[in-house]
């Protein structure tokens, strides 16, 4: 989000969600005005350029501070920049650079676009077959989940199980891997509901979905903020397997296919 517009007609930013700042250097970006025009623009450290800045370039922390967006425009002033519709306060999106490979996807933000997907197909798949779930069952996707509060409100009160799908995050130290689904049983908000992660393990056995199971210490999801507004459902989480966790991240057809596989299976069980 726009923070502020610089006496150089860049701009400096305000973050949202839980990425780092060295991750999204050099990443083509738009800016969303009010009045509906888009200006494309790139993220850049303060002192880019290493001719100039020598050392300073590599050397410089990458902070709220020393980050910016350079605008694609003959903008060189605060007023230059308003003249553009830009002001504070206006949201700015990182390009995702979709690429699908060998079966892997690579691209930003499938934390959680890559749960929608699967929740989606789930939906196609019960709609081809002329399925219904077994139970009343909700669909619920939020937009705020990555600032904290996406699932503390908007759950019907008769809801008794809540399974969350969301990403798994990969890396050293972690069960986790991109070919599988993941069931987390605890996070930085403490432990899952042990009754329904095992019966969510218990169909993922039944039905053959490769799965693994895994524990992230900085990681909160819609269940977490359910349960910190005072939700009394039992809790779960499952989700495919991704790479590279905030960054440009990755996943694997394999993993989107056993997550939704998974959905499936809970929906009709």
């Amino acid at each position: 989000m726009v923070k502020n517009i610089k006496p150089s007609g860049r701009l400096s930013l305000s973050k949202i969600g839980g990425f780092a700042w060295n991750t999204v250097e050099g990443e083509g970006c738009t800016v969303f005005t009010r009045s509906g025009r888009r200006v494309r623009g790139s993220v850049l450290v303060t002192a880019a350029s290493s001719h100039v800045y020598g050392a300073k370039t590599a050397e410089l922390k990458r902070d709220d501070d020393t980050m910016e967006v350079r605008l694609d425009e003959k903008a060189a002033s605060v007023e230059e920049v308003k003249s553009l519709g830009i002001d504070v306060g206006d949201y700015i999106a990182f390009d995702p650079r979709v690429e699908l490979t060998n079966g892997f996807v690579r691209s930003r933000h499938l934390d959680d676009k890559a749960a929608v997907a699967c929740l989606v197909e789930a939906l196609r798949a019960l709609r081809s077959e002329g399925l219904k779930p077994a139970q009343t069952t909700y669909f619920f996707i939020s937009n705020f989940e990555e600032v904290g509060h996406g699932a503390a409100n908007g759950l019907p009160a008769e809801a008794g199980e809540l399974v969350v799908v969301d990403m798994a995050a990969v890396g050293d130290g972690q069960n986790s891997d991109e070919f599988h689904a993941t069931l987390c049983v605890k996070d930085s908000s403490g432990p899952y509901h042990h009754g329904l992660s095992n019966h969510l393990r218990k169909l993922a056995d039944n039905h053959g979905i490769p799965y693994k199971v895994d524990i992230y210490p900085y990681y909160g999801s819609d269940g977490s903020a359910f349960w910190r507004a005072g939700g009394e459902a039992a809790v779960a989480l499952i989700g495919p397997g991704v790479d590279a966790s905030h960054n440009y991240e990755r996943t694997h057809t394999d993993a989107l296919t056993a997550t939704a596989n998974w959905i499936l299976a809970y929906l009709l069980d």
